[in-house]
């Protein structure tokens, strides 16, 4: 594919992203105004909209607000066709990892329903609650509707059955969208394996003190998948900018475009290794006096 700011493959385009201030969502904020296009960033941390407005060029309006609030996402995309006339692509990207929680894990208090509530939340209501402010305007386009599943949309190992529930209810989602908003919206996913971020997971398992940048990811990846790199943000947005494009992706609706590095394929050794990984760093959270739910 070309390389960003060379062919303007996004050129006269809108899009709302959200999640659009940190992480693969800033990715392809950056990458999408590099391609051309005009975006709507819904982001929920003040000080990462401050940073994307301070960063960004004009042509990116940043809206502070919660992606699992319909209202919030109505406003971001009133604020694209207000703005710029139109929408043509909606990205929902927004998410909590479990950090491997399993079951046995899974706490057996008031914290298990919240758990459950947060997760899904923001992994699966927020991309809903998209679909459902956007449809109509990409409707009037031609549109498309973009999600970001995961590794663990497809298979086991990438996460507890939080996580992995959340994630294969994201393939619900683009399948029946795909079907009922056909013909005049495209809907699809990409599906990254891991990757260097600032992603955190749900309060209520105490990890919203620390994310995924705390473990050893580089050797977690590096070490298991057969491509034998860890990926950065950057190397998952083309297959953003081709979905959400007038003409790369014509031919495409209800797909989950699986881009993991070949993780599937030693899916049993990255599960258990990345779980045991993963235990030691719940241990570790726990015990960090001011951590959520460790008492501090």
């Amino acid at each position: 594919m070309p390389e960003a700011g060379q062919s303007e493959r996004l050129r006269g385009r809108v899009a709302v992203v959200t999640g659009g201030g940190s992480g693969i969502g800033r990715a392809v904020v950056d990458r999408f105004v590099a391609e051309g296009a005009a975006l709507v960033v819904l982001e929920l941390s003040e000080a990462r909209a401050q940073a994307l407005r301070d960063s960004c060029p004009e042509q990116v309006v940043v809206i502070v607000g919660d992606a699992t609030r319909l209202e919030d996402n109505v406003a971001a995309v009133r604020a694209a066709v207000d703005t710029f006339g139109h929408l043509d692509s909606f990205v929902a990207n927004t998410g909590y990892w479990d950090f491997g929680t399993t079951l046995v894990d899974l706490p057996d208090d008031a914290r298990f329903d919240l758990a459950f509530q947060q997760l899904f939340d923001l992994n699966v209501k927020a991309f809903l609650a998209g679909a459902k402010s956007a449809h109509e305007a990409l409707r009037a386009t031609g549109g498309a509707l973009v999600m970001t599943g995961s590794n663990a949309s497809q298979h086991p190992g990438g996460g507890g059955p939080l996580y992995t529930a959340s994630k294969h209810a994201v393939v619900g989602l683009v399948r029946q969208l795909a079907y009922e908003l056909a013909p005049e919206v495209r809907v699809n996913a990409v599906a990254p394996g891991g990757m260097l971020t600032a992603l955190t997971g749900p309060p209520a398992l105490a990890h919203k003190a620390r994310d995924i940048s705390d473990l050893p990811m580089d050797e977690l990846i590096s070490t298991v998948s057969p491509l034998g790199f860890l990926p950065k943000p950057e190397d998952y947005v083309d297959w953003y900018v081709a979905l959400a494009s007038a003409t790369e992706a014509r031919t495409m609706t209800g797909a989950v475009i699986e881009c993991d590095t070949g993780e599937r394929v030693r899916g049993r050794a990255f599960s258990e290794y990345a779980r045991a990984r993963a235990g030691d760093l719940r241990a570790a959270t726990v015990a960090t006096p001011g951590a959520p739910g460790s008492g501090g």
